[in-house]
């Protein structure tokens, strides 16, 4: 509108006798014209926020109408568990068409570590979402203690958990209620405990205001290694008898890795342990390494066990051991 503006005006500026058109109505002409361009503009950005606010709105009521949920008709609460953990012939779809766990079997005894490992897809966390009942498995039967996990309590089933994973969500809150949650029957000195096993209470003690010291949303004050070690303080104050780890060091360097990896040894002692790793030198120590892929398991023993068969695993050790060189 403006070059078209500038074409006419100035021809009839140059023929400002026959036109009548001066300089100055050609200037005033081109300010006119962005005043009219300029609502249209902010009607068109206004047009575009609404429909963003449309889309988000039909996503929110689509979650707030969704009527699936996991029944908890369980009445076993036990106030102890001793963490035995046994997958039977366990089969899961998200979709109910594409098996994500075909047949899946397993038994962990109590104070015991295994390991799984495998590609990405191969249902690694799918295993761990189905023992704290994110979803009801299709089926098969996965049993804690010898019972069922459908016959307990929910919050007591998932209270005897403890689960950290990979990518750690603060709260703009103090330290305290992102430990905590909220929950007012854990003190600070049982937060403070927990994070003097974890090897966390000396940097917690260095911020200022140490449990109350506010952090931003997502932690965005704290380095990754200490928002792990955060991770690792709530999971412990619940004392849980079952530790899961999804992929805890995946996100670190080495130096905070070998901190993180003696805060995850001070947890798992005496707790049965499940361990999602990628990097296999953080899971030799485990008692059984199991190897899944494309949601079935391949191979499973002790580190030296699965180098030996010369299989999947060992495919994995000379892939990370080509990458360490």
């Amino acid at each position: 509108g403006i070059g078209l503006l500038v074409w006419y005006g100035a021809k009839g500026v140059i023929h400002q006798v026959d036109t009548g058109i001066t300089l100055g109505m050609l200037i005033a002409f081109i300010m006119y014209i962005q005043m009219f361009f300029r609502p249209i503009r902010m009607i068109a950005d206004r047009f575009n926020t609404l429909q963003l606010g449309i889309v988000s709105s039909s996503r929110i009521m689509k979650l707030l109408d969704n009527n699936e949920h996991i029944p908890n008709n369980g009445t076993l609460a036990p106030e102890k568990i001793e963490g035995a953990v046994s997958f039977d012939k366990v089969w899961f779809a998200y979709n109910d068409a594409d098996y994500v766990l075909k047949d899946i079997s397993l038994d962990v005894k109590p104070g015991e570590t295994i390991a799984l490992v495998g590609a990405t897809g191969a249902g690694k966390s799918s295993i761990i979402n189905l023992l704290n009942r994110f979803y009801e498995i299709n089926r098969g039967t996965i049993n804690v203690d010898g019972k069922s996990i459908q016959d307990y309590d929910i919050d007591n089933l998932r209270g005897n958990i403890g689960v950290v994973l990979q990518d750690v969500f603060l709260f703009s809150d103090t330290i305290m209620q992102n430990i905590t949650l909220g929950n007012p029957n854990i003190t600070e000195e049982d937060v403070m405990e927990a994070a003097k096993l974890v090897g966390a209470k000396k940097f917690i003690e260095r911020l200022p205001g140490g449990l109350n010291y506010n952090v931003m949303e997502r932690g965005s004050t704290l380095s990754v290694g200490q928002r792990q070690l955060i991770s690792f303080v709530r999971a412990m104050v619940y004392n849980p008898r079952i530790l899961v780890l999804d992929e805890a060091t995946s996100s670190v360097d080495t130096e905070t890795e070998e901190m993180i990896q003696k805060a995850i040894d001070k947890m798992m002692f005496g707790r049965t342990s499940i361990v999602i790793a990628h990097r296999l030198s953080t899971i030799q120590k485990a008692n059984k390494i199991i190897v899944l892929d494309k949601g079935e398991i391949k191979e499973e023993g002790t580190h030296e066990e699965l180098l030996e068969l010369g299989g999947y695993y060992t495919q994995l050790h000379k892939m990370q051991y080509k990458e360490i060189v």
